[in-house]
């Protein structure tokens, strides 16, 4: 017996010690950028007992105190000068003292998805640019590590990073580019933080409470054959890659994913909203959302890439999310990667530019069905688009027109002076449907003033697998 009381006075007093009187999560570190002339918060772990103070060098006379509850949780917020630094943060607790350099205040977007988001410079891009000079003090780099879990994670493991020959290449190509022209833009930091995870589904990455009372919901997303590349049970993805960072102010979110969800192209648009508007609640920020429309790949089943195409359009419906047609920058349809970034990123970030800081001048819209008429053997489309559009080739692809059979052919088309598209199929004698880039591998050649490529689009809603 005195032996064991002898073992315990040794070890609870060693425990206690062990224990860190302040703790900060790594999102909140060196080199970090915090959302401008905001009010962001602050937030961490310590003894429930001592008091955190808190000393911003933008307003060096303000102290601030937050008692840590009884969780050892505590949380505040400050008011975030306009764009500029280098700043620094003092935090302490009792005898414990943590500081933080390099800080910056200026523009933070999440960049999240699935591989085509993860896809970095030693992947094997065919973007120019000359790693060796992408040094640059305003743009900084936090990428959290895969992971997973059950149950919501206070922190990630990861590090904010200066933007240089080191950092750039292992980090997002289209968060990388969509960063760097809104900094050459704006003239302001730009923080990215890198939340992906290749071969991802949408499902993963949704909150818990998005399927709590909605039975259709969580059919949907249970509802995937389980893969070794990642895990596609609902949330777990979310639990450890997002909600650590739910504290952080952002700016917005820009998206890529949608490939892994082919299996159940049918789903894909009530889990995408859900998504969107689950992590808009849970940040505690309408913020906007710019996503890219999935690539043409000749690889999948049936028509499901046009499907899951169609479904992340239907997004759009949701207030403040913008969707970027990426199918005339493919190189390869065979493959599901493809290789240029920059044209990704530059649209994403002129839909920013935008809607968000006031680029008015900017058209950053591609053009979009707008209706149909049919005159005898022959269908004519309408669009809205940004001047007349212009055809890439000799021929324009990728049309198909079909009969009240719903037996598509493919279709000649030919633009007619008043701007209308006209569609007709030597098969196809009453037509009453027309399909554009309605397959899995289909590109447009079809395109505005701006360069922008004609958005898939079909015009009737039968059934399709």
């Amino acid at each position: 017996m005195k032996r064991i009381l002898f073992l315990l006075l040794i070890i609870i007093p060693a425990f206690t010690i062990a224990q860190p009187t302040l703790k900060l999560p790594n999102i909140l570190s060196d080199h970090a950028v915090l959302q401008a002339s905001s009010n962001v918060k602050l937030w961490g772990w310590g003894h429930s007992t001592v008091p955190v103070k808190i000393v911003c060098s933008w307003n060096p006379t303000d102290t601030i105190t937050v008692m840590p509850k009884k969780n050892w949780t505590w949380k505040t917020t400050v008011k975030t000068p306009k764009a500029g630094g280098p700043y620094t943060i003092f935090f302490s607790s009792g005898k414990k003292q943590i500081t933080i350099h390099d800080i910056l205040t200026g523009e933070v977007w999440l960049c999240s998805g699935q591989s085509n988001m993860e896809f970095n410079y030693k992947w094997g891009s065919i973007d120019t640019v000359n790693v060796q000079k992408t040094a640059n003090q305003e743009i900084r780099f936090f990428q959290s590590s895969h992971s997973y879990a059950d149950y919501p994670q206070g922190n990630t493991d990861g590090e904010w990073k200066v933007c240089d020959a080191a950092s750039m290449p292992n980090f997002s190509l289209v968060g990388y580019f969509f960063g760097r022209k809104l900094n050459a833009q704006l003239h302001k930091p730009v923080g990215l933080i890198g939340s992906y995870w290749g071969g991802s589904c949408v499902q993963a990455w949704t909150p818990e409470e998005a399927y709590k009372g909605n039975s259709q919901l969580r059919q949907e997303a249970e509802d995937l054959p389980a893969v070794s590349w990642s895990p596609v049970a609902p949330t777990v993805i979310y639990n450890a890659m997002i909600h650590p960072i739910l504290n952080y102010k952002i700016a917005g979110t820009i998206w890529y994913q949608g490939e892994q969800n082919t299996d159940r192209p049918q789903y894909y648009g009530d889990l995408f909203k859900a998504m969107i508007t689950s992590w808009r609640k849970e940040f505690h920020n309408d913020f906007p959302f710019y996503f890219v429309q999935i690539a043409p790949w000749s690889g999948y089943s049936g028509l499901s890439g046009a499907i899951v195409r169609e479904q992340q359009a239907s997004a759009l419906s949701l207030p403040k999310t913008g969707m970027a047609t990426v199918g005339d920058l493919v190189d390869d349809v065979t493959n599901i990667h493809p290789k240029s970034k920059k044209p990704v990123g530059d649209r994403l970030a002129n839909l920013a530019l935008k809607e968000v800081y006031g680029f008015d001048k900017l058209e950053p819209y591609q053009p979009q069905f707008a209706s149909m008429n049919i005159k005898g053997n022959k269908a004519f489309i309408t669009v809205k688009s940004i001047g007349k559009l212009t055809v890439k080739g000799r021929t324009i692809e990728s049309f198909q027109v079909a009969g009240s059979d719903q037996h598509f052919y493919p279709a000649q088309a030919k633009l007619k002076k008043d701007g209308t598209i006209e569609v007709f199929s030597k098969q196809v004698k009453h037509p009453v449907a027309v399909r554009y880039c309605y397959t899995n591998g289909g590109m447009p050649n079809l395109f505005d003033t701006n360069g922008l490529p004609l958005e898939p689009f079909r015009t009737d809603n039968w059934k399709v697998k």
